[in-house]
C-alpha cells in the first residue's frame, strides 16, 4: 500500500494501481473509488501514518497520549471528576510520582489538560477537547 495525492491535493491510500485508473481509499471515510492513475502522485508518507491521519486530530492526540489502560483511565477520571490536585491524584491512584508527572506532561502537550489551582494546591483540569474525546470514546 502507498500514500498518494491527487491533482487537488487530496490524500488517499493506493489500494490497486493499473495503467488507466487506480483504486484508492479515503483515509477519513474509508470510501474506495477509482481515479485516473495519471492524476496520482506518490506522497512518500507511510501509508499507516496516512491512514491514521484520516481520524480527527483530537482523537489521534488522545490515543497517542494514552499509552496504556492506566493512562486512558486517568484521562477518563479527569473527564468525570473535573479539576484535581496533584496530591489528590497521588493519593487516589496507583501511580508513582514520576509516572503521574510523565502522564500529566503528555496530556498537557496533547492539549487534554490545563494547569489550575485546586483548594490552593497545584492541579490540573480537563480541557474541552478532553471532555469531547472521552464522550466520543464512550459513544
Amino acid at each position: 500500500m502507498q500514500s498518494v495525492r491527487d491533482t487537488d491535493g487530496t490524500r488517499y491510500l493506493l489500494v490497486k494501481r493499473s495503467s488507466e485508473s487506480s483504486l484508492v481509499r479515503d483515509p477519513a471515510t474509508g470510501e474506495e473509488r477509482y481515479v485516473p492513475t495519471d492524476d496520482l502522485r506518490s506522497e512518500g508518507e507511510s501509508p499507516l501514518s496516512a491512514a491514521a491521519g484520516g481520524l480527527p486530530a483530537e482523537l489521534r492526540r488522545a490515543v497517542l497520549a494514552c499509552r496504556d489502560e492506566r493512562a486512558l483511565g486517568l484521562l477518563v477520571e479527569f473527564a468525570d471528576r473535573g479539576a484535581l490536585s496533584v496530591r489528590t491524584l497521588l493519593d487516589a491512584y496507583d501511580l508513582c510520582e514520576s509516572d503521574l508527572h510523565g502522564l500529566l506532561a503528555e496530556f498537557r502537550a496533547a492539549g487534554l489538560l490545563a494547569e489550575t489551582t485546586v483548594a490552593g494546591k497545584r492541579g490540573y483540569e480537563p480541557t474541552d477537547e478532553a471532555l469531547e474525546v472521552v464522550a466520543r470514546f464512550r459513544d
